[in-house]
């Protein structure tokens, strides 16, 4: 089935080209442009698109409170928002982030790379690899704001689970945990699962800022 995907980018020269390389791609397509938030939003609740590419600098409704609405919304939890931006790890990502965006990239990424971050968003993961997690721990560490919108009750989560997220928040992968702790993959999946459900979290960078909000990780105990 082809992915469906909402580009939302005040900014016409670049809509055309980003559904220009999506339309291109085998298993890709456009089912909507978007040149504000409130355009983004209103067309996620009517296409129910898989992904939305959103721009952060759009009119009327910015867009980071355009994915907040949209991942906020029973109506269109289903849709991933993928942030694309000038700028990297500025406050207006972290906002994103918090706000329910499965990911983001800068607006000079390779396209293919591009694409590629579509089908990986598509499939319900977060797009961030380790290393760009461990960029963007430290740069939640240095921010105080709360979280309110994720739990920060962690009673539900067990012991076992909880040493499976603080090495998700240490930025490390599924068979990285699986080494350190001794266990096998399937069981390491398991866990991060169970924590998905239990944190109320969509994803693995919303894993990372619950372990920190916490307090379950902080800096000094990196």
């Amino acid at each position: 089935m082809s992915i469906r995907v909402v580009v939302a980018d005040d900014q016409a020269l670049l809509r055309g080209s980003f559904r220009v390389l999506v339309e291109t791609a085998p298993g890709l397509s456009v089912v909507g442009e978007a040149a504000s938030g409130a355009e983004a939003v209103a067309l996620a609740a009517a296409e129910l698109p898989d992904v939305v590419l959103m721009d952060v600098r759009m009119p009327e409704v910015d867009g980071i409170e355009a994915t907040r609405q949209i991942c906020g919304s029973p109506a269109t939890a289903g849709v991933r928002v993928l942030i694309l931006t000038m700028f990297d790890l500025d406050e207006y990502v972290y906002g994103a982030l918090r706000a329910g965006a499965s990911g983001f990239l800068l607006k000079d990424t390779p396209p293919a790379e591009l694409l590629r971050a579509i089908r990986v968003v598509a499939r319900g993961q977060a797009l961030l690899a380790p290393s760009v997690t461990q960029r963007l721990i430290r740069h939640f560490s240095r921010l105080p704001e709360p979280l309110p919108d994720l739990p920060r009750d962690l009673t539900r989560v067990t012991v076992r689970e909880q040493e499976v997220l603080v090495l998700v928040a240490r930025g490390l992968a599924n068979g990285e945990i699986a080494d350190r702790l001794g266990l096998s993959l399937p069981t390491v999946k398991s866990h991060v699962s169970h924590l998905l459900t239990k944190l109320d979290a969509r994803d693995r960078i919303q894993l990372v800022i619950t372990a920190y909000e916490t307090g379950l990780v902080t800096p000094s105990r990196r």
